[in-house]
């Protein structure tokens, strides 16, 4: 399966760049810790926060303009565009790392949540189905929302180099992958639409007759159906029920366990909690979609039960469920939040360009608020620039996927959403990349510490 190949990249990316720092960090290094760039709300930083004036400057244009390219074409891949947003908030408005963490997921929260309203009100590409895939989503959700826990927890003590040695690695070979993969759709679709269109210039009429250049109709169209229609169609508010359920429930334990002290009884009793939840919701999935496998192919029917090609056997929906947390944990080391993960392992396990988009960005909108709501609380961010921010994501994350989904209609080419996501995770790779070596080279030249920090004490 390619998707056990892609997985494997990022395992043994991650181990060996965990080996490399065991064995390149060195002692000499003795000052102070310094935190990184991905803050969570637990990373206790020496950096002063640093809130600069909402006012009318060619710095607030620039980064109105990245931030709505960035949201735009970072929800069209599926992927959030937070690589983009961190490097342009600190180095273009001036914020502090950890403020700038906090309004890169009110960015990534304002454009999904438009991008999920857009995408609701369309239809399937090719099937009488919701354009979100649900059982994707409850399969994923509850693993990455776990390994996200997981990976911000660890993101205080893996040290600030190997997080962007990390970035790097994994960020460019995952967009080259979705580069190739976009590659291959594209050849695909070439060969598709070649044989379209013959086949409309060369129809034949009841009688016999040769019609050059007529228009093409399927043999069975489709029903039409109003925007309401289709909306609610697309709703399904019993999975709906209980991915809220998910997101509250994770919430109220990261909540409660901020206000608990470090490393105590309650505070792993509170983090162990996580376990059974996510584990609870991706059982039912998992039977679910195993039982109605076996019925079909029981009957002979070979169909897919969902958008992803895959057997859903007990080894693989396992192998699901690692992906799910691996996924999450290097999301949450990187402060990504698992969507340049999800992205790229979704159209990796079979999903079309235009159903990956529409479910990663609907994961996406309870991962991301799920962190806006927790920096709220520990105000981790100005109001008057998270509002300005995030209206800015909103109008972008609609416009974007209206422009490319048209583009895409026009073209027959959904190989463009491929291409996109590639690209923003390409460019996540070179901004991230440079604003981390430039401050681990500052780190080395202070005599800054460089190893691991202790998980209790940098808490």
């Amino acid at each position: 399966m390619a998707t056990r190949g892609f997985v494997f990249y990022l395992l043994s990316s991650f181990t060996v760049a965990v080996l490399s720092a065991i064995f390149l960090t060195g002692p000499y290094f003795k000052s102070s810790p310094s935190s990184n760039f991905m803050s969570s709300p637990n990373v206790s930083s020496s950096t002063d926060t640093v809130w600069p004036e909402l006012e009318f400057s060619w710095n607030l244009v620039l980064a109105t303009v990245i931030g709505f390219l960035g949201s735009a074409c970072g929800t069209v891949g599926g992927v959030g565009g937070g690589g983009i947003f961190v490097p342009m908030l600190t180095l273009i408005l001036g914020f502090d790392t950890k403020s700038a963490a906090a309004l890169s997921k009110c960015m990534i929260m304002g454009a999904s949540t438009s991008s999920v309203y857009y995408n609701i009100r369309v239809r399937h590409p090719t099937k009488e189905v919701p354009i979100i895939d649900y059982d994707l989503a409850l399969l994923f959700q509850p693993m990455l929302m776990l390994g996200i826990t997981i990976g911000v927890s660890l993101s205080v003590v893996f040290p600030y180099w190997l997080i962007t040695v990390l970035i790097i690695i994994l960020f460019i070979g995952t967009s080259s992958r979705s580069a190739f993969k976009g590659y291959e759709m594209w050849k695909d679709e070439t060969t598709m639409n070649k044989a379209m269109d013959e086949q409309r210039r060369n129809t034949v009429n009841s009688r016999g007759e040769l019609l050059i250049d007529t228009p093409y109709e399927p043999l069975i169209p489709r029903e039409h159906k109003s925007r309401m229609e289709i909306l609610c169609f697309n709703l399904r508010w019993k999975r709906l029920l209980v991915l809220l359920l998910v997101w509250v429930a994770f919430l109220l334990l990261q909540v409660i366990k901020n206000d608990v002290a470090v490393c105590s009884i309650w505070y792993w009793a509170l983090f162990l909690i996580q376990l059974p939840i996510g584990a609870v919701v991706f059982g039912y999935e998992a039977v679910k979609l195993y039982k109605e496998h076996k019925k079909r192919m029981s009957t002979g029917n070979t169909e897919t039960v969902c958008e992803a090609c895959i057997e859903w056997s007990p080894i693989n929906l396992v192998f699901c469920a690692l992906c799910g947390i691996l996924g999450g944990t290097v999301g949450g080391l990187l402060g990504s939040g698992g969507g340049f993960i999800l992205g790229p392992l979704l159209l990796e396990i079979g999903v079309i360009p235009q159903v990956a988009s529409a479910t990663a960005t609907f994961v996406m909108m309870f991962s991301s608020s799920l962190s806006v709501v927790e920096f709220y609380l520990l105000k981790r961010f100005p109001i008057p620039y998270a509002i300005y921010l995030t209206s800015i994501s909103v109008l972008a994350g609609f416009w974007g996927q209206f422009f490319v989904r048209k583009l895409v209609a026009v073209l027959r080419r959904a190989s463009l959403i491929v291409f996109i996501l590639s690209g923003v995770i390409f460019a996540s790779a070179i901004t991230m990349g440079v604003v981390g070596t430039e401050k681990s080279i500052r780190m080395i030249r202070n005599n800054e510490f460089m190893g691991f920090l202790g998980f209790c004490s940098s808490q």
